[in-house]
């Protein structure tokens, strides 16, 4: 066979990986040569994969994925889409009866190659690309770090500033039909050889060897069918495999090489990892277009314009068919003007953008997003190899029919059906494993724990994750009880072990939970520090939670947590004397995560804990884990010792559990505000009582006495002092609403009252009123009696009110309607500092 440079010879036909121009010239050369044998780029260890491609269930984009067996996170991938000219050569020799073989430097080198260099202990499949975009090959040596990019001096040769245009123009959008079918691989090898001779191996060096390994592989297969041999590889390859070598010498470069036991088989690829801003660096920019490219038939710019006019209505954008006519006249119009062949990506971009999009790059990304980089996940046949970890997840993901996508989407579960709560297990258990297929969400509606959202999204690198799984078991239940017993071992923290029970319950594995739980009673017998114990009381509480919807079995667990917040409450009264304002923070952190554990341990303990300070009982003396909470709460809130963030924040959660009275609140911050008080202290005491997102602001709202004590303390606070405190009280007050923060200046400016009650506000305000409005407050009875349905209690209540004695729950809710719908109509821009200013 000519190898059409001056003599007989392989054909050589060098190829752009994933380019749809040379997919198509590839076929014609094929069709025109008939070759007795197809050599393609690509690891030999896949020949026996090759026949899976013929499968009627295999749907590009793929991967060919090799891993080292015994390391498999050290893996390479060689994607294949169906524009790709190497999966092309393999269908049409399949289709025409001809033995296919890969020739490129075997993946048991590719992958043993710089073992031990630092930069390959991540995974370096998506970086060993040469400059014409080949998808095999050697990691890059720190040497090869100037590298050049053929197309990009192509391009700028033709004068050209952007490689891709060039490629179109030159490539793409000549048709299969057009002239010879052999030219454009001279065309394309000559250039290539010139390169090679102004570069070298432009910066390539490992290419050497890969090469010599392809002029052998060649030999053999001119030894079997003669010069009726076709070779499909990077166009850079080219001039390397027409060069005259002798064997000896090609065999002296691969000598030496080091080895790998390596697996391979098909993955599904993406559309998404194929395009450069995946970080694959022998993708390209656009392969949902040049998908379409390749298989339009005829008409390619209409047919895409038809489908960008479909995207942009399913958005409930209005494009009708006079859109699509007018964007195909501008796009033909603009590439006249620019001199192009046909119009390219940038023509209908532009033309998109100014009538369908009116000027807008809003849709326009959705356009780039959906349809030039596209989300086109391919399949693989059930035949391909697998580990036996990646087979029991197909089952199961059939069996769930949670089939995976590569465009990401939302998952609500509802744990009290069967195959919801089978979906969230799964979820769980891959998570734990490594397989970041599924990132919880939160719930939209429903903040019970029998709902989870979920995000979805399929990477191929997912697929690298299952084979390392697969050290820790056949199935992903084994594998996840396996993997969570063995980090349950290796723990570094107290907290990392309650993070790891919650996690063994949400994914359903009885048998690992004794085994963590074991390890968890051990550490916390022996971890003295209380900061440690606070960070796991809260997971082992949510772990409670979780076990209960799932009807799991906690025994044990709430006996830990039970005796965790015992040391808890012993342990934290010294633990927060002397703090610095850091660690202060911090531990008003520990202090409000435990306030909300012991909130859901204390459920079902009755009534009797709350009311403590109205009924004049002393919170200590009663029984149950909440009475001993607020018992270090109070301890906490009266020593001097203890900062005044973790002592304002004390006093806080006493208040808002209803054991401290609002009487006795305010004689605190009373004593806090005083002149005898250092001004910093008193602003962490402000910080930790209305500050942190706790809803301090609504609190200063209702009960202007207190406002009336900050703003006393604020205007006395001396001007040397007043600097040093600025930006905590900023902090503080910047976390408001703006409606608070107005409503706020509002009633500073105006002087608030002193009046004790929490509803009583100064006269003449807006919004407020010296006494309730009965009537007002009346008026919402109907709406009630609509909205709730007539029963005895509201008919009862009903006849109250008309007799002018409305109820007082009806009153206050009134009241409080009024002053929440005052604070949203101020809800305007307000300055961060609006109290503060008044105040000064």
């Amino acid at each position: 066979m000519s190898d059409r440079h001056g003599g007989t010879g392989p054909l050589l036909l060098g190829v752009r990986h994933h380019g749809p121009g040379s997919a198509r010239a590839v076929r014609a050369a094929l069709e025109a040569a008939g070759p007795r044998t197809v050599l393609i780029e690509g690891p030999p260890e896949a020949d026996a994969l090759i026949e899976l491609a013929a499968d009627e269930d295999m749907r590009p984009p793929v991967a060919l994925l090799a891993h080292v067996v015994d390391e498999p996170g050290r893996s390479a991938f060689w994607p294949l889409a169906e524009f790709s000219p190497e999966w092309v050569a393999i269908r049409w020799a399949l289709e025409h009866g001809v033995p296919a073989r890969f020739i490129d430097l075997p993946a048991t080198h590719t992958l043993a190659w710089g073992r031990e260099e630092t930069e390959d202990k991540e995974n370096e499949g998506d970086k060993e690309a040469s400059g014409d975009g080949e998808p095999g090959g050697p990691s890059p040596e720190p040497s090869e770090a100037v590298r050049i990019d053929p197309l990009a001096v192509l391009a700028e040769t033709a004068g050209y500033d952007d490689a891709e245009r060039w490629w179109e123009d030159v490539i793409e959008h000549r048709g299969a039909s057009d002239g010879d079918a052999f030219a454009p691989f001279e065309v394309l090898g000559e250039a290539m050889g010139a390169l090679r001779e102004a570069f070298g191996t432009g910066g390539h060096e490992r290419d050497l060897v890969r090469e010599a390994y392809m002029r052998l592989q060649v030999r053999a297969a001119q030894r079997e069918s003669g010069d009726d041999v076709a070779v499909v590889c990077g166009a850079w390859h080219v001039p390397a495999l027409r060069q005259r070598t002798t064997v000896a010498a090609d065999r002296a470069l691969l000598k030496g090489l080091p080895k790998a036991k390596a697996d391979m088989t098909w993955v599904p690829w993406t559309h998404r990892r194929l395009s450069r801003v995946s970080g694959y660096g022998a993708g390209i920019d656009s392969p949902g277009w040049y998908g379409h490219l390749f298989g339009a038939a005829d008409r390619p710019i209409e047919r895409w314009m038809t489908k960008v006019a479909r995207l942009l209505r399913d958005e409930d954008r209005l494009v009708s068919s006079a859109h699509v006519i007018e964007a195909v006249r501008l796009a033909d119009t603009l590439a006249a003007m620019r001199g192009r062949p046909l119009p390219g990506l940038t023509e209908t971009t532009d033309a998109v953008r100014a009538v369908m999009c009116e000027g807008s790059d809003v849709p326009l990304a959705l356009v780039h997003d959906r349809l030039v980089v596209g989300d086109v996940l391919g399949e693989v046949p059930a035949a391909a190899p697998a580990v036996p970890l990646q087979r029991d997840l197909d089952r199961l993901q059939r069996r769930l029919r949670l089939k995976p996508e590569a465009q990401e989407r939302e998952l609500e579960l509802d744990l009290r059906k069967e195959n919801d709560a089978g979906r969230s297990r799964l979820l769980h258990r891959l998570r734990l494993l490594g397989i970041e297929w599924g990132e919880p969400a939160a719930s939209r509606g429903s903040t019970g724990t029998f709902r989870e959202t979920w995000r979805l999204r399929w990477e191929p690198e997912l697929a690298v994750r299952v084979a390392e799984a697969g050290v820790w078991g056949t199935t992903v239940l084994a594998a996840a009880t396996a993997k969570a017993e063995a980090d349950a071992v290796g723990a570094r923290s107290l907290a990392d072990v309650t993070g790891l029970a919650e996690r063994c319950l949400l994914a359903e594995l009885p048998d690992a939970l004794p085994v963590v739980m074991r390890i968890l009673a051990d550490r916390a017998a022996l971890d003295a520090d209380v900061g440690h114990l606070a960070q796991a009381l809260p997971a082992l509480v949510r772990s409670l939670r979780y076990g209960d919807v799932r009807g799991t079995g906690t025994e044990a667990l709430a006996e830990v947590a039970a005796g965790l917040a015992e040391r808890v409450f012993v342990g934290l009264p010294p633990a927060c004397a002397a703090l610095d304002a850091d660690a202060a923070e911090e531990m008003r952190g520990h202090v409000d995560a435990v306030h909300g554990a012991v909130g859901l341990l204390g459920e079902g303990e009755g009534e009797g804990e709350r009311g403590g300070e109205g009924h004049g009982e002393d919170p200590a003396s009663r029984g149950g884990i909440r009475g001993r909470w607020h018992g270090v709460l109070r301890t906490l809130s009266g020593r001097d010792t203890v900062p005044g963030v973790v002592r304002g924040r004390g006093v806080r959660l006493l208040l808002d559990d209803g054991v401290l009275g609002q009487e006795e609140a305010a004689r605190l911050m009373g004593l806090v505000l005083s002149p005898g008080t250092e001004p910093a202290d008193a602003a962490a005491w402000i910080e930790g009582f209305v500050g942190g997102g706790s809803g301090g602001g609504m609190l200063l709202v209702h009960d202007e006495r207190l406002l009336g004590l900050v703003d006393a303390w604020l205007t006395g606070v001396p001007g040397d002092a007043f600097t040093d405190v600025l930006p905590l009280l900023r902090r503080t007050f910047s976390a408001y609403e703006p409606g608070v923060r107005r409503t706020l200046g509002e009633l500073v400016r105006r002087g608030p009252g002193t009046r004790g009650s929490a509803t009583a506000t100064a006269s003449g305000i807006p919004g407020f009123a010296p006494d309730l409005d009965t009537g007002r407050a009346d008026a919402v009875l109907p709406v009630l009696r609509l909205l709730l349905g007539p029963d005895e209690t509201a008919d009862a209540a009903a006849d109250s009110s008309t007799n002018g004695t409305s109820t007082h729950g009806i009153s206050t809710r009134g009241t409080s309607t009024s002053t929440s719908t005052s604070t949203r109509a101020n809800d305007n821009d307000a300055d961060d500092n609006d109290l503060v200013g008044v105040g000064r």
